[in-house]
């Protein structure tokens, strides 16, 4: 992989965002008002005129966006639609980081990354982990992984985005980590949706329900880290002591919770999931372990 880029070594890089959905809107103008160059592309052309009116260069096509900057910033459906969109510039990518902050798989992650360097480009996998309006800001962090010099060069452009938080050279790992973070925030979002659709069956209002549910749910990592130790260090070393909640207790209120949402006629699809985890570790005999032991079901074990 090239981690050189003898033509692109000004204080302040020409950047290229190639994508102009809210998110490649967002790191454009970010970029724009940290002053730095920005070229931009979008299959529909109209997306860049508010950015244009603020200085940045629309490209004709993808191959001159390539060239017009020497960090390639992809915002993009998926991975399918970088080759869709750079299949045909191959030839300027010679020297160029590839930026790919696209949603997909690990392993889409890691063929990328070996199609770029087979045209002589370096490679990053990014997860921004914030919505678009907060690109830029104090709260924001972008999870990166792949080849750490490339991380090293570019990293005060990337921080403009977001605090980089680098993972490794594995490309595969920041879109595991995104895909993990993810995992969390949606099935966060159903539960809550869940929790306040039992209570309107009895007349609560979402706006009455909303605030108790988002206390519970804020209050989880709070719980979480008052334990003994931390939960990740039992995990790893493969210890689930129950002395504070067990499999059956924590699979009695999943058994609540779906006869409850059984009887108010709403869709069980989500506590049954749950639920399954719980039943399965009990007839493993992991009755009186912590709630922690489901994990070697989702694990695909026992």
């Amino acid at each position: 992989m090239n981690e050189q880029h003898p033509d692109h070594s000004a204080e302040f890089d020409a950047v290229t965002v190639i994508g102009l959905g809210p998110m490649g809107r967002a790191m454009a103008r970010t970029l724009l008002a940290a002053g730095r160059p920005v070229t931009v592309w979008n299959r529909t052309p109209s997306r860049a005129a508010e950015l244009v009116a603020e200085g940045a260069a629309l490209a004709a096509t993808p191959a001159a966006a390539v060239r017009a900057g020497g960090l390639v910033l992809l915002s993009l459906t998926d991975y399918p639609a970088m080759y869709d969109i750079l299949g045909p510039a191959t030839a300027a990518l010679a020297g160029r980081t590839l930026v790919n902050l696209s949603s997909d798989t690990p392993d889409r992650s890691r063929e990328a990354a070996a199609w770029a360097a087979g045209h002589d480009a370096g490679f990053l996998t990014g997860g921004v982990m914030v919505p678009a309006p907060m690109v830029g800001t104090p709260a924001a962090h972008v999870y990166y992984s792949g080849g750490r010099g490339l991380m090293d060069r570019h990293r005060d452009a990337l921080a403009l985005l977001g605090t980089p938080r680098y993972l490794g050279e594995d490309p595969g790992l920041a879109q595991l980590m995104y895909q993990a973070q993810l995992a969390v925030f949606l099935t966060t979002l159903s539960g809550l949706m869940h929790a306040t659709a039992m209570l309107g069956t009895a007349g609560l209002k979402a706006a009455e329900a909303l605030p108790e549910l988002l206390a519970s749910a804020d209050s989880i990592g709070a719980v979480l880290r008052a334990g003994e130790q931390h939960p990740g260090t039992a995990l790893d070393a493969g210890e689930h002591p129950g002395h504070l909640s067990t499999v059956t207790m924590m699979g009695a209120t999943a058994d609540h919770i779906v006869e409850t949402s059984t009887a108010l006629g709403l869709d069980l699809a989500l506590p049954r999931a749950v639920q399954s985890h719980y039943r399965h570790a009990i007839a493993n005999g992991h009755g009186t372990d912590n709630w922690t032991r489901i994990i070697d079901t989702i694990r695909g074990g026992r």
